[in-house]
């Protein structure tokens, strides 16, 4: 069993086409071919069950994948610290609730891009329900939480900082000319929430349930772009981290509505497996997050 025979497994497990793991990686599609068929024939399994056009990972597959990147992790160990090239280079896969995605990693590129230009990113929103199969198979390097605890058996975690939540409506709604209001005043009013931004969402339906509050309607939108802009143009309220809405309030497009006997913040979590090999990159990377944190 060759490395290079599981680099090409490991490609095509992750785009699950036999073609566009090719291309990515500057071969011919009957080389990843070949090669899948050497490793199903070693281990005397099948890895992909094809369905047509349309592959999928096997009972087997799925085990190996995992196996698959720690022997690719340990290559990258073996290089990194036998040729002591210290170095960051290489690529970083990050999952992130929106509003980190959107609005801090890219300060912490603009200062992390500079000094290591040769290190590649994937950056995708993060789901809590496969987030931590990610991270322990190897397919996530770190991931960022909106969360209340900071502990995960098997991972490491740490807190970041404590990010308020802030309760924001159009300037002209009725409730922003109250000094203060209660969770009461939000009874028949249209609430508008991000549907993956993880745990705050969950956070605030829970009070509003204790509290038994009968809204007018709820939406839910896959973008918080999209929760702001309902916002703006009056169609209802929402609950969101400050961060994410500091332009629009300075701006006067949104207006906070102060809630109250209520104390609306969350954690701002990192989060990465225990047994993970930090490599150059990513150490590099986490300690830009903490910097930049520290600046903001």
């Amino acid at each position: 069993m060759e490395i290079k025979h599981l680099k090409t497994f490991e490609r095509v497990a992750l785009l699950l086409n036999f073609n566009q793991a090719a291309k990515a990686l500057n071969c011919s599609q009957s080389t990843v071919s070949a090669q899948i068929k050497l490793l199903e024939d070693n281990l005397g399994v099948l890895l992909f069950d094809r369905l047509g056009k349309k592959i999928l990972l096997t009972e087997a597959g799925s085990k190996l994948i995992r196996y698959a990147r720690k022997m690719m992790e340990i290559e990258k160990e073996i290089f990194s610290e036998i040729t002591q090239n210290n170095e960051p280079v290489g690529h970083i896969s990050i999952r992130a609730p929106q509003t980190v995605g959107t609005y801090l990693i890219p300060e912490v590129l603009e200062h992390f891009v500079r000094l290591y230009p040769r290190v590649s990113f994937n950056v995708e929103t993060c789901s809590v329900t496969s987030l931590k199969n990610e991270l322990r198979s190897g397919i996530v390097d770190l991931a960022f939480l909106f969360a209340d605890h900071a502990e995960a058996k098997g991972f490491q975690t740490e807190v970041l900082k404590i990010e308020p939540l802030v309760l924001v409506a159009r300037p002209n709604h009725l409730l922003t000319m109250k000094k203060t209001i209660q969770i009461q005043d939000l009874n028949e009013e249209t609430i508008i929430l991000p549907k993956h931004d993880c745990g705050y969402k969950m956070v605030f339906e829970k009070i509003l349930s204790e509290a038994n509050i009968k809204t007018a309607s709820k939406m839910e939108f896959n973008s918080v772009e999209a929760v702001k802009q309902c916002v703006i143009k009056g169609f209802g309220i929402t609950i969101i981290p400050q961060l994410s809405v500091r332009e629009e309030i300075k701006e006067g497009k949104l207006a906070t509505l102060p809630l109250q006997d209520e104390i609306l913040e969350t954690s701002l979590i990192m989060i990465w497996h225990k047994k993970k090999w930090l490599s150059p990159a990513l150490t590099a990377f986490m300690n830009c997050v903490r910097k930049t944190l520290s600046l903001l």
